[in-house]
């Protein structure tokens, strides 16, 4: 009897160097994210930290500006 395999594939869990990289930031600032908030959402299991795609994605998403000064209002600096 063949195993079944499953209709949708699970989504992708990444550790902390590979979402850094993945964003173009250093890990460290990830950590500091995770610490102070900002960053994107991740997953906390037990004593291990992961990020989902779609979180990293989403957190791109709404880093999207066309003007400094849409940016800065974003941020709450004007």
């Amino acid at each position: 009897m063949k195993e079944q395999q499953l209709a949708v594939s699970p989504p992708a869990l990444w550790k902390t160097p590979a979402a850094a990289a993945y964003l173009g930031i250093q890990p460290s600032t990830l950590e500091q994210w995770r610490w102070t908030g900002g960053g994107p959402n991740y997953l906390k299991l037990g004593k291990f930290v992961r990020y989902r795609q779609s979180d990293l994605d989403d957190y791109l998403v709404k880093r999207v500006f066309s003007s400094t000064t849409e940016a800065q209002a974003a941020q709450g600096k004007i």
